[in-house]
């Protein structure tokens, strides 16, 4: 049966059924006579199994285990039930709080005094290291804004506008051991501030996909990664620069440097260290 009828018979969109398909969880044959998907009531009833695990919460890394029996889904049950379990656990004790403080006739942030309901602050930090951790990637909230990758876009415009004139009629775009390998025309600077929007509309949206199957701070890593690679891009063209006037070398070093400082910061950041 084709896409459409795939959709019809699972209530799916065809967006979710490629992506099943793109990672591995089913494998449709090919129509011999044009070559289109043809799906079979095995892999209908396939996509209706990946889809009602993935509401569970299940990823798509267990189930992919699980197709290749070496995980069993009661195992992949059990740990998952055990995760909601915690996660309802720390829901229920925060709706607790809220009605002990809802139960105060005067309550206000002037009059409020933790120690009406925590008797020991620290233990009860300890239990709430979840919410510290997600305060601690504040600075990662700020370099994967969208407001830093307009930044970054715009700077990468500026710059090639600004430099132009002023370059030759063709620049660097591959290096070797400080030596040039690659030359383009000039206009190619402005490929850059391009980079940065294709990286934004076109991959962040699957660099998100990839990352929400298997972590929590999927959102934030995925816009933190997304800038990440555009001030790479931005690196790469002042250096072509850089590079024109003779002013630097070697582009290794500068990727180098940007590499430990951004990943650095993310590791420090996710981990609550900061």
């Amino acid at each position: 049966m084709t896409i459409k009828e795939v959709e019809e018979r699972t209530g799916l969109a065809r967006s979710n059924v490629r992506f099943y398909e793109k990672e591995g969880l089913i494998q449709p044959s090919r129509n011999e006579r044009n070559g289109y998907r043809d799906y079979s009531e095995g892999d209908i009833e396939d996509i209706i199994k990946i889809a009602y695990l993935r509401t569970l919460g299940i990823s798509v890394e267990e189930i992919r285990s699980m197709i290749s029996e070496t995980i069993t889904l009661r195992e992949v049950i059990e740990r998952q039930r055990k995760v909601l379990e915690e996660q309802l656990t720390d829901l229920n004790q925060s709706k607790a709080m809220c009605d002990r403080m809802l139960s105060t006739d005067d309550i206000s942030y002037a009059s409020l005094q933790v120690a009406q309901y925590v008797t020991e602050p620290q233990d009860y930090w300890k239990d709430n290291q979840t919410v510290f951790k997600l305060d601690a990637v504040s600075f990662l909230y700020i370099w994967g804004s969208l407001i830093t990758w307009i930044a970054i876009t715009g700077l990468c415009l500026t710059v090639g506008v600004v430099f132009y004139a002023k370059l030759p009629l063709e620049i660097p775009v591959q290096w070797s051991d400080g030596t040039v390998t690659s030359l383009v025309k000039k206009e190619f600077i402005f490929a850059y501030p391009a980079v940065c929007v294709v990286i934004r509309y076109l991959l962040r949206p699957c660099l998100y996909a990839k990352l929400q199957m298997s972590n929590p701070h999927a959102a934030i890593m995925t816009e933190y990664l997304s800038n990440y690679l555009c001030f790479i891009a931005l690196s790469v063209e002042i250096f072509s620069i850089l590079f024109v006037y003779g002013l630097v070398r070697n582009i290794v070093t500068v990727l180098f440097v940007d590499t430990v400082v951004l990943i650095g910061v993310l590791i420090i950041g996710i981990s609550g260290k900061s």
